[in-house]
């Protein structure tokens, strides 16, 4: 049966792996730079009220 139905399989492979692709892409991930900039903040912010 999977000799038969290797192309069929193998195709559904290669759909669920473009449609990863592409969902993958169309998410919008946060940039390393701005993970960085928002820990400081977050730390700056915290830091002053802790001096408080």
């Amino acid at each position: 049966m999977l000799a038969k139905n290797w192309k069929r399989i193998g195709m559904l492979i290669i759909i669920i792996a473009c449609l990863f692709n592409i969902v993958s892409k169309l998410v919008t991930k946060m940039s390393y730079l701005d993970q960085l900039t928002q820990t400081a903040e977050y730390a700056e912010v915290n830091q002053k009220e802790v001096e408080k």
